[in-house]
C-alpha cells in the first residue's frame, strides 16, 4: 500500500471496517435496483428484529446505559476494544443508511486518531443508523443486576432477544450474516471482517451443523 494511498494514513484498527464500506458501497452501487432490492428483502426480518431489540433498549434501559456509558463515559461498553464489527454490519448499514452517514462514517474511520473510547460515538451517541449487532446486543453488569436481574420477567424478554439474535448470526443453520459474506465472496470481495468465512470458531460451528453422508 502506498503512501499516497489515503487508507495508508487510517489507523490500523480502523482500515479493515473502512475499506469495507468503500468495498459494499461500490458494490451495490453497481448492482441493478431489483438485486439491492432482493438484499434489503433477505436482510427486512433483521430489521424487524433490531426495531424490537431498540424499542427495549430504550423503554427499560436507555436511561441507565446513557447515564453510565453515555454521559458519564464510565461504562466500557463504548470502548475502542469492545468494538466488533462483522462484514455484514457493513452491509446492512449500506443497504439501509443514507449516502450522508456513509459519508460520515467513512470519514470518521479516516480521521480517527485512537483513543480509548470508539471511534463512531459522537456527540450525539453512536453514528452507525443500524450499529452493529455486537454492540447492540451488550449489557454491562451495571445493566444487568439493576435493571434485570430484580425482573425476572424482563430479564426473561432480554434472553428471549438473545435466542433469537442467533437466528440471524449462529451458524449451525444458514443465517443472514453468513449469505451476506456470501454475496460478496462470490463477486470476488475479500475483508478480514468476513468472520463466517475466515473464523476458525464459526467456521467449525457451520461445519458441525452440516448433514453427515
Amino acid at each position: 500500500m502506498s503512501s499516497s494511498d489515503p487508507v495508508s494514513t487510517v489507523i490500523e484498527s480502523n482500515r479493515a471496517p473502512l475499506e469495507a464500506f468503500r468495498t459494499v458501497r461500490l458494490h451495490l452501487g453497481m448492482l441493478p435496483p431489483f438485486q439491492v432490492e432482493e438484499l434489503r428483502r433477505r436482510s427486512d426480518p433483521y430489521l424487524g428484529f433490531r426495531d424490537e431489540v431498540e424499542e427495549f433498549q430504550n423503554e427499560f434501559l436507555s436511561g441507565v446505559c446513557t447515564r453510565k456509558c453515555f454521559s458519564s463515559r464510565a461504562s466500557d461498553c463504548c470502548n475502542r476494544d469492545g468494538i466488533a464489527v462483522f462484514f455484514a454490519d457493513v452491509v446492512v448499514e449500506c443497504l439501509y443508511a443514507d449516502d450522508e452517514r456513509i459519508d460520515l462514517l467513512c470519514r470518521t474511520l479516516e480521521q480517527d486518531r485512537g483513543g480509548f473510547k470508539c471511534a463512531y460515538l459522537g456527540p450525539e451517541g453512536c453514528l452507525w443508523r443500524i450499529k452493529p449487532i455486537v454492540c447492540e446486543m451488550f449489557l454491562c453488569d451495571h445493566a444487568m443486576k439493576s435493571v434485570l436481574d430484580p425482573d425476572p420477567l424482563l430479564r426473561g424478554r432480554w434472553e428471549d432477544l438473545r435466542s433469537r439474535e442467533r437466528q440471524y448470526t449462529w451458524p449451525d443453520r444458514p443465517v443472514l450474516f453468513d449469505e451476506l459474506e456470501g454475496v460478496f465472496l462470490q463477486a470476488g470481495h475479500e475483508s478480514p471482517l468476513m468472520y463466517f468465512h475466515r473464523s476458525p470458531g464459526l467456521l467449525r460451528v457451520k461445519a458441525r451443523s452440516m448433514p453427515r453422508s
